[in-house]
């Protein structure tokens, strides 16, 4: 169910409460307090986006497989813009980026069970009707902005939960393989050098290859070694 709200401070917060329950989405015209990755705040421009979380009870994935959760938001992100004429690729870990520039960021935050999760929060802002952005922002685009026109918000909602919907399903019947295949196939600059930064402000080159099913990023650095990299260990630099 989706429950539209007019303000809160983060919607990851709000879909934290017990009542609601796994595949509900929780949807705000306003956060004042909206997180993304790596501790940056997540801004949007009322009535002009789609800011919510969804709720899943994803009890039968191991801990050490939470990445293939990650993956099956990521594509079927992608999968709705694909709906909607819209061809994007997935910025690992989970930005969906059009072309060089930044569509959709997410957020996802979970709770564990012994060797399981328990509950997991999918935070996602999507750039729906939004042509005109806050400079400081380095490279953001909207799928108006991409597609040349507008779109009814809660129809790409609804677009989106449908191809989650699926795309979990896949998850949940051990399709892992196929899940894999698919989000490989369509990270943002896959196969081609690009430049990186390390933690301490290091720039270097690299070729993305892929991701392991734990979710480490693989470079194949110039001197001819591959490596992998955990969240937060590396970054890309993203040319505005």
């Amino acid at each position: 169910m989706i429950y539209r709200i007019e303000e809160t401070t983060s919607t990851n917060d709000d879909a934290r409460d017990a009542k609601y329950r796994h595949g509900d989405i929780v949807w705000a015209e306003r956060q004042t307090a909206g997180r993304g990755q790596r501790g940056h705040t997540w801004t949007s421009a009322e009535g002009e986006n789609l800011t919510f979380s969804v709720v899943l009870c994803p009890r039968f994935l191991p801990v050490g497989e939470q990445f293939l959760l990650s993956e099956a938001v990521a594509l079927a992100l992608t999968d709705t813009f694909a709906q909607a004429g819209i061809e994007t690729r997935i910025k690992w870990t989970n930005d969906i980026y059009a072309g060089d520039r930044k569509l959709v960021g997410i957020l996802i935050e979970h709770s564990y069970s012994g060797p399981t999760l328990d509950r997991t929060v999918v935070g996602i802002g999507i750039n729906v009707n939004q042509t005109q952005f806050d400079p400081a922002l380095p490279n953001p685009v909207s799928m108006a902005a991409a597609a040349g026109r507008r779109f009814d918000r809660r129809e790409v909602l609804e677009t989106f939960r449908e191809r989650l919907e699926a795309r979990y399903a896949q998850l949940e019947e051990g399709a892992a393989e196929a899940l894999q295949r698919d989000y490989r196939e369509r990270m943002y600059g896959l196969g081609r050098r690009r430049t990186f930064r390390l933690p301490d402000g290091t720039p270097f080159g690299a070729v993305i290859e892929g991701v392991r099913p734990s979710g480490e990023l693989l470079l194949r650095h110039d001197d001819g070694l591959l490596r992998e990299y955990l969240f937060k260990e590396v970054e890309f630099v993203i040319n505005s």
